[in-house]
């Protein structure tokens, strides 16, 4: 069924672990650490194991920019935990060196929401550029509302956000799929996967200025769980 609203803190996986993981992750939530142990290694741990973890790193906007044909993004595979400190030192390098950092811009907002206005508008729709331009107003055509989900997701892992943690879903054609957004001390980022268990990749979404502290994250809530110790 079609929906025009967001489905943000909405029922996902760790809801089957916690009666409230809405406030599992809040600094005064007694056992907090435990909470993110087990859900580092439910949403992560497990798929870096199946070999179906993808880190997504994302950057190109700044300033307070969020054009869609800047966002630019690098995927990596990850078939050990020895790999995100591979891809850490890389990023890292390229900032030391004062050189681009690897990606490609437009592909995850600009060219989807670029063939969901075509389609749009190719089966009768009137798109004005107000409704072009405005991420708010994209829920108004097919398609536009897991595209308008997905640039909040990446706006507030770019420029931050208060709530600890929150998931929604979204419908893109490739299938269902849950976000799981955390904005903790530890460090931001996001980690998207299949629907109702459904196999699939994985994406671990970050900005490269949170490669080094979720990592450690990850390192410290003992999710070395491939074979590398």
């Amino acid at each position: 069924m079609p929906y025009t609203e967001a489905k943000e803190h909405s029922p996902g996986h760790l809801h089957r672990l916690f009666i409230d993981p809405y406030s599992a992750f809040d600094n005064a939530t007694t056992e907090r650490l435990l909470h993110l142990r087990v859900a580092m290694e439910e949403l992560l741990g497990v798929p870096l194991r199946r070999g179906q973890l993808v880190l997504r790193v994302i950057h190109g906007w700044e300033n307070g920019g969020c054009d869609p044909e800047d966002l630019t993004h690098a995927d990596h595979p990850i078939g050990a935990f020895n790999e995100l400190r591979r891809a850490e030192a890389g990023y890292q390098q390229a900032l030391e060196q004062l050189s681009p950092w690897p990606g490609r811009a437009g592909e995850l907002l600009a060219a989807p929401l670029a063939n969901a206005i075509q389609a749009a508008e190719a089966q009768g729709a009137s798109l004005d550029q107000q409704i072009r331009q405005t991420p708010s107003r994209w829920p108004s055509f097919t398609d536009g509302l897991w595209l308008y989900t997905l640039f909040k997701m990446y706006h507030r892992l770019t420029y931050g956000e208060d709530d600890s943690y929150r998931v929604g879903r979204v419908h893109p054609p490739s299938g269902e799929q849950e976000i799981h957004e955390f904005h903790l001390e530890e460090g931001e980022f996001a980690v998207i996967r299949p629907a109702e268990d459904i196999a699939g990749e994985h994406l671990l979404v970050l900005h490269p200025s949170q490669l080094t502290p979720v990592i450690d994250l990850l390192e410290q809530t003992e999710i070395r769980l491939d074979g590398d110790r």
